[in-house]
């Protein structure tokens, strides 16, 4: 399969579209499938449709949120050191920190790592299901798209893979570790997102909705 580069045209009309790094104004970009528009100032990918797009991200999606509910509910970590043994899960390390002064912790944990890369994983399904399906966007589509937008920067699954990693390799010789099911789901979900979010033209999803609600 050839890939093209295209070289949108600067704004000259009322159809306006803004690169997201750099800010430049273009024309609401053409861009044929399997091509690339680039930004003219920073090179940032403005546009790049591909086809059965909407069912590669759908079944990404689909498959982190199977990844995300086994990496809460599973065994995250087993843990043996001077004849104690402890197994736990993200929901009970969440547990843990639910009361007293460390509320705010848990809060934070239960919202960064859990509740806001699922959330923004259901509003991506509720957009791309019927698109997928050529079909009329559900109601609110637009509104659940660009919460899931919003929530990107505020899902950090990955930052608590690192965290995790780099507290084994610290305690690793204070104690005997295993790895859960759920750490490898975990890390499983941090790939797909970032497979998901590679995937994902935002430009033919906007226009995908303009077009259907027309």
């Amino acid at each position: 399969m050839v890939q093209t580069e295209e070289r949108p045209e600067k704004a000259t009309g009322n159809a306006l579209y803004a690169c997201p790094v750099c800010d430049t104004l273009y024309n609401e970009p053409e861009v044929p499938e399997n091509s690339i528009a680039l930004c003219h100032r920073c090179g940032h990918v403005i546009a790049a449709p591909r086809s059965d797009a909407f069912a590669r991200v759908l079944a990404l999606a689909m498959t982190s949120a199977v990844l995300m509910t086994a990496a809460i509910f599973f065994p995250f970590i087993d843990l043996q050191a001077g004849g104690i043994h402890n197994r736990t899960s993200i929901l009970d390390a969440i547990q843990v920190f639910s009361s007293g002064l460390m509320v705010p912790l848990a809060v934070v944990v239960a919202l960064l790592i859990v509740l806001i890369p699922f959330l923004r994983l259901l509003a991506i399904i509720y957009t791309l299901l019927p698109l997928m399906r050529d079909r009329k966007p559900y109601a609110h589509a637009k509104a659940a798209f660009r919460l899931a937008e919003r929530l990107r920067p505020w899902s950090m699954a990955e930052i608590f893979i690192v965290g995790v990693a780099v507290a084994l390799v610290k305690v690793g010789g204070l104690a005997t570790l295993n790895l859960g099911p759920a750490f490898w789901a975990m890390s499983g979900f941090v790939v797909v997102t970032v497979l998901q979010d590679t995937s994902m033209c935002r430009h033919t999803i906007w226009n995908s909705l303009e077009a259907t609600d027309q």
